[in-house]
């Protein structure tokens, strides 16, 4: 509760979707990332693991401990980083599967766009609070 009162005591910015809208779209994601994986570690080209998936393992990371940054520690400044970094990895992961799996590597571009979004909002919170 005293995470949601900070929160939205943040100066945001007007594109900033609906909380409602945030789980869902994080449901979604998260089912589309599993699918990757699980698709691409089957790939004959990758044979279980491949470069791609290194980059995805890290991505993932800095993805899973941004909530905690922002949120729990209010580091706004360290989640912009880390979600960089989780953007950078993310295009990484989806340029190195392209010679793997172009079609299934489309699948990421959701996410990658999402991660945009996401960048930009918490860079406007950085920048006006």
């Amino acid at each position: 509760m005293q995470n949601r009162t900070w929160y939205n005591s943040l100066k945001k910015s007007t594109l900033t979707p609906p909380s409602w809208v945030f789980g869902t779209t994080w449901s979604l994601l998260y089912t589309s990332m599993v699918i990757y994986l699980v698709l691409m570690m089957r790939d004959e080209k990758c044979n279980m693991w491949c470069q791609p998936l290194t980059f995805f393992v890290i991505q993932l990371f800095f993805n899973l401990i941004w909530t905690s940054l922002f949120f729990k520690f209010k580091l706004i400044r360290l989640a912009l980083i880390d979600i960089l970094f989780t953007l950078g990895f993310t295009i990484t992961t989806f340029i190195t599967s392209l010679n793997i799996n172009s079609k299934l590597s489309l699948i990421l571009i959701p996410y990658i766009l999402w991660l945009t979004l996401a960048t930009y909002l918490n860079t406007y919170i950085v920048l006006n609070n």
